[in-house]
């Protein structure tokens, strides 16, 4: 076999290649459509349907399953513009891609649809459906309901009621459940309920119906009313098959208003049940610990004190003396020894006594103050005679000294100039001299040199 006979393939190993591709493709499942419906036809007794989805510029194969169209609330036709969810694939069998619907809405109800999951995908986003929920108490004293006052719903929710827990009230605040003004009515009574804070729990819903009869629970501003009441909320519209908003938002979700009615209340014949259970759990504890203590009493009859209490007694007796002889000791050794730190004590307050401080303290600040005395005495002495030395020297050294053996100091007379050589002056310069007793004021007449030899 050549290489191009290889890659010949059949025609179901194509088509089967074909339907793999298509249902391994997750785009293609849960896919919403909308178009025109032509070419419609049931199947007298599988029930299927078949037709045609198109639009301006195209056109599909189209199949319903008896199993997904039986829940349709509308028969389709041709012509019907509708919206579909449902997965692309093949009928092998004609090779024929087709589209297999699991859901079909008519046009009004696909215009809904498609503003309920923009809603909700909105409040999704803005976290309005992850915000903590309200616990239900266990035992409500009030219930509100809050629905229309002629409907089933009200009717079926106070007979559950009634028959399950006839100890909860029922306040019933009527309002509108589906038109223009159903949502403002409901937003209202939302409101009145948690200003007047007289229910424990409120229940928010109808019966059931078309999309278009529900849209009221699918409003944003019931929603919201219903993420900010302070009292919990049980949501409960339609049947089991019917999701709105409100259930996305409210604190728990009921399938239906009956089933609303029994998930706030317990039944009452429940509770008697449980409460003859507790009483024969606690009878039964009862019994066992009952049971425990003569088990006890008949073990503690049984033990030698009280079957013979006078050999008991007397080692009790013996016991007490030789406790007695033991506290005697003890206390007497304890008052010698307390006697001795005693005396300890007392030894350490007299050598500790203020007054034995303060002489010693007094002796030697005293002594102190002598040795003090007497190297300040010393220190005058040796710098009087230091002072008297320095005296006598500078004395020896005075000029006045050598004056009084006859010496003189010779000074110009204007500028004091000190002269120590005839070259100094000239006949006429006036000068003084120092003598030992005062100065004389002359004029020079002769100056004349010393010639050493």
């Amino acid at each position: 076999m050549n290489q191009q006979q290889k890659d010949v393939w059949s025609v179901t190993d194509l088509v089967s290649y074909v339907v793999q591709k298509l249902d391994s493709d997750e785009r293609l499942k849960g896919v919403w459509v909308e178009g025109e419906i032509s070419n419609f036809s049931q199947h007298t007794k599988s029930r299927h349907m078949y037709f045609t989805l198109k639009d301006e510029t195209a056109k599909i194969k189209a199949a319903m399953f008896a199993g997904n169209n039986r829940r349709l609330r509308f028969m389709p036709k041709d012509g019907d513009r509708v919206l579909v969810k449902g997965y692309l694939s093949m009928y092998e069998r004609e090779g024929q891609v087709q589209f297999y619907v699991q859901t079909m809405r008519s046009n009004g109800e696909g215009d809904l649809y498609l503003a309920f999951q923009r809603l909700k995908e909105r409040l999704e986003a803005e976290g309005l459906f992850s915000l903590p929920k309200k616990s239900i108490p266990l035992f409500p004293k009030t219930v509100g309901v809050i629905t229309s006052p002629s409907g089933a719903a009200v009717r079926d929710i106070i007979i559950t009621m009634r028959r399950r827990y006839p100890l909860t009230q029922i306040l019933l605040y009527p309002v509108s459940v589906q038109g223009d003004q159903a949502p403002s009515e409901i937003v209202q009574a939302i409101e009145q309920m948690n200003l007047r804070q007289e229910v424990d729990v409120l229940i928010v819903g109808r019966g059931g119906g078309s999309i278009e009869e529900l849209w009221a629970f699918n409003e944003e501003i019931v929603a919201r009313s219903i993420a900010q009441s302070v009292i919990p909320v049980i949501s409960a519209v339609g049947h089991e098959t019917d999701t709105t908003i409100s259930d996305f938002i409210a604190d728990q979700r009921a399938a239906t208003p009956t089933a609303a009615a029994e998930m706030v209340v317990p039944h009452i014949e429940d509770l008697r049940e449980r409460v003859r259970s507790l009483e024969q759990r606690l009878l039964n504890a009862q019994m066992t610990l009952l049971d425990k203590y003569q088990q006890r009493v008949k073990k503690s009859v049984e033990r030698p004190i009280f079957q013979y209490p006078e050999a008991r007694l007397l080692q009790y007796a013996q016991q007490l003396d030789h406790l007695e002889s033991g506290l005697e000791r003890a206390i007497h050794l304890w008052q010698t020894q307390r006697t001795h730190q005693i005396e300890q004590l007392r030894y350490r307050l007299q050598m500790e006594h203020p007054a034995r401080h303060i002489t010693q303290i007094r002796e030697r600040i005293g002594h102190l103050y002598w040795e003090q005395h007497q190297q300040i005495k010393t220190q005058i002495k040796d710098r009087r005679a230091k002072w008297e030395q320095l005296l006598s020297q500078l004395d020896a050294l005075s000029p006045l000294k050598v004056m009084n053996r006859g010496y003189s100091i010779v000074q110009r007379y204007h500028s004091k100039e000190l002269i120590k050589s005839s070259q100094q002056v000239q006949p006429g310069d006036l000068v003084n001299i120092r003598l030992a007793d005062g100065q004389v004021s002359c004029q020079v007449f002769k100056s004349e040199g010393t010639t050493h030899e």
